[in-house]
């Protein structure tokens, strides 16, 4: 059953719309890019706008927000609900400019506007620290982001040192560590055993066909939401498989570029015996079966592999590029001898 809004007022979008002087293919044009620039998931064109002026269709969601960016009100401005406490009501007719002058709202103002709604839950919080915390860090994140995002795959076999490559780039950029066991890990091993395989597996083929994908995509998907941001981001996984085709790593040069962002793809290569060392040392239970069967796993590790595209490659072949790791760690924290 259609909901109900007793509170719209239809007319007030096509006042708005006159007063500025915008057409209904104008409007639709402009909501479009609107839509583009926010990600929101709208297709307006006159006939839709026609509706939504005349009152014969409810705008959804991403329509209402649109229409709040183009004509700068909210909601309740625009007729579409009431007006919330503190929030200012609609009005009967729009008012007309002081100043042809289009006039840009100050930024960090709208920042602060938007975060206004943080408030204090409990006494022993400051929700106006909080709120500085979150202007300064968008302060430095937009003097950052001029150049756009970037993503970097750091990839390699277990044991290799990849993760501990990944995380001193994390320390030293501040770029999130999207890590795709730390991501997926517990849901893996529940979806294996509803599926009749067991929690820890990572070499049966219920593994590499049925699970395997959904790991990587919510890997790619969590690094989405961050670039989409315009957030760099460090992507730690194996990526073995997808290193291996020329096709997936053209998609994915392919969209960064769409996207304005850069990809640096990383190759972390290993002896033999120290991936064995690394592995037998952090004990993980998804490491069991190259534990029993270390030959048979190790036969199948191509130790020349290297990704197809451009990439760069770190040489940790006896943990000599963690060894540097660490001496810079300790350099950047003040230790010392």
């Amino acid at each position: 059953m259609a909901r109900k809004h007793p509170d719209w007022k239809p007319d007030l979008l096509r006042m708005h719309r006159e007063e500025i002087g915008l057409t209904l293919e104008d409007t639709g044009e402009k909501l479009r890019e609107i839509a583009e620039r926010h990600g929101f998931n709208i297709a307006a064109n006159f006939q839709t706008i026609w509706g939504h002026e005349k009152g014969s269709v409810y705008p959804g969601p991403h329509y209402r927000r649109a229409y709040c960016r183009l004509y700068r009100c909210n909601e309740a401005q625009l007729g579409f609900r009431r007006a919330l406490p503190g929030e200012d009501a609609p009005v009967e007719s729009v008012p007309a400019p002081a100043s042809t002058e289009r006039k840009f709202p100050n930024q960090p103002d709208a920042v602060r506007k938007a975060l206004s709604s943080i408030r204090e839950g409990t006494d022993d919080v400051d929700s106006e620290a909080l709120r500085s915390r979150v202007v300064n860090a968008w302060s430095r994140h937009t003097a950052a982001r001029a150049d756009g995002p970037t993503v970097v795959l750091v990839g390699g076999y277990a044991g290799s040192g990849k993760s501990e490559f990944a995380k001193f780039l994390g320390g030293l950029t501040g770029w999130p560590i999207l890590d795709k066991d730390s991501l997926t890990r517990p849901l893996v091993d529940q979806l294996l055993v509803a599926l009749g395989g067991e929690a820890h597996d990572r070499s049966s083929e219920l593994y590499r066909e049925k699970v395997r994908p959904l790991e990587y995509r919510c890997l790619m998907e969590s690094a989405w939401d961050n670039l989409d941001c315009g957030i760099s981001a460090i992507l730690d996984a194996p990526f073995i498989s997808e290193f291996g085709q020329p096709e997936w790593m053209q998609r994915f040069q392919n969209r960064c570029r769409s996207k304005r962002v850069s990809v640096a793809t990383i190759w972390v290569e290993c002896d033999i015996e120290s991936m064995r060392e690394y592995i037998e040392f952090r004990g993980a239970a998804r490491d069991a079966w190259k534990m029993e069967a270390w030959e048979e796993y190790a036969s199948g590790l191509d130790l020349k592999f290297r990704p197809q595209g451009p990439h760069f490659v770190v040489d940790n072949s006896l943990g000599a590029a963690v060894a540097l790791v660490d001496e810079a760690r300790d350099v950047l924290s003040g230790g010392g001898l």
